[in-house]
């Protein structure tokens, strides 16, 4: 199925620096701010974004890696043996304005997860958003308070994010179904 890149790596560069800014606007500077992200790109995202942060503020936030695997309600569907990773919030939530971050928001469901798992270990302040990409089709009532790009699609579509820590690469894109590429070319003929 064919690929179409949607976000390149400035692009993904750009996205996180607005998204920098707008955490330190809506929350007026660093203090009681802390960033934990989803294994394992939202974590890799809330590493950029403290980066960035730190830089402008000379500071140095503090980041936590989430790993939701016991908490998702698909649990059976996902793998027969799920692969676990670690959660490491080595820090005290407790009265923070902690913003949560993810690659992609989706259904929402994934989010869900990651806020069960975030109140096992305290009370923020608050629980912000921040996404690289929002698609829609949410099943749950869930937003994002910081995204870098909405990018509508069908269902049947794959949204692909890579990171260089991970990937070897950064880009977004986006495979199209072979129903939408049928559908595509119908429209446009």
């Amino acid at each position: 199925m064919p690929l179409k890149q949607v976000f390149t790596k400035e692009e993904i560069e750009r996205a996180i620096t607005r998204i920098s800014h707008e955490i330190i606007e809506n929350n007026k500077g660093v203090k009681g701010l802390a960033i934990v992200g989803i294994r394992t790109r939202g974590y890799v995202l809330a590493e950029r974004i403290a980066k960035v942060i730190n830089n402008l503020y000379g500071t140095k936030l503090e980041v936590g890696a989430l790993d939701i695997t016991f908490y998702r309600d698909d649990l059976s569907l996902v793998a027969e043996q799920p692969v676990i990773h670690n959660t490491e919030i080595d820090f005290d939530i407790e009265n923070k304005n902690i913003v949560l971050v993810d690659d992609v928001l989706y259904t929402g469901r994934t989010i869900r997860c990651a806020l069960d798992s975030l109140i096992d270990f305290g009370r923020p302040k608050t629980i912000q958003l921040a996404v690289l990409i929002d698609r829609g089709h949410r099943e749950l009532p869930i937003r994002a308070d910081y995204v870098g790009k909405n990018i509508p699609t069908s269902q049947k579509e794959l949204v692909q994010v890579k990171f260089q820590e991970t990937d070897s690469e950064d880009s977004v894109m986006i495979e199209e179904s072979q129903d939408d590429k049928e559908e595509n070319s119908k429209m446009g003929s």
